[in-house]
């Protein structure tokens, strides 16, 4: 009986401990990673803003063959929402276009539902290099409440993230200069 009771305090003296570290982690994280097109920027722009278009080259819904994708809206306008759910690494969620402005940049809202319910703000812009070269951004941040925040102790949410993002550019600029 004192080895539970031991066993038992320990596993509280440990619980505590964590929460109280959680409380010192950082809770925001943000990734911006970047690539250059060769394709002038109006035809990279009308590409990125149709967001079905992410489903050839972001790296999300190739996680999970078996996605189910619901699109509300029309695609590439403000209000248009891709809904998906699928497995224990796709999770379930959405996104919205919240904004477009002039051609050069897509604001969304990223909801996710499971495996937590969280929103990040993500956006995507276009910059003209020359008339024949377009540098694309594609960016995310949120954050990670308490105390899922400790989880940053043990992994980079900016590097995680923004590999993700830097694969799904790369496949883009792979797409759009076939």
């Amino acid at each position: 009986m004192r080895i539970v009771k031991k066993i038992l305090i320990f596993l509280a003296v440990l619980g505590a401990l964590i929460l109280v570290v959680a409380l010192f982690v950082k809770k925001d994280f943000a990734s911006e990673k970047e690539v250059v097109v060769n394709k002038p920027k109006q035809d990279v722009f009308n590409y990125i803003k149709q967001l079905k278009n992410q489903n050839d080259y972001g790296v999300w819904a190739k996680k999970d063959p078996n996605i189910k994708q619901v699109f509300t809206g029309t695609d590439g306008t403000e209000g248009f929402v891709s809904s998906w759910e699928g497995n224990s690494e796709v999770g379930k969620g959405s996104q919205t276009i919240k904004k477009i402005t002039d051609g050069q940049r897509i604001d969304l809202d990223l909801h996710f539902i499971e495996p937590w319910d969280s929103h990040s703000p993500a956006w995507l812009t276009t910059e003209e290099v020359s008339p024949t070269q377009t540098k694309v951004k594609w960016g995310m941040s949120g954050k990670m409440t308490y105390p899922f925040n400790i989880m940053c102790l043990f992994m980079n949410m900016n590097e995680m993230i923004g590999k993700d993002l830097q694969t799904g550019l790369d496949n883009m600029k792979g797409i759009l200069e076939k």
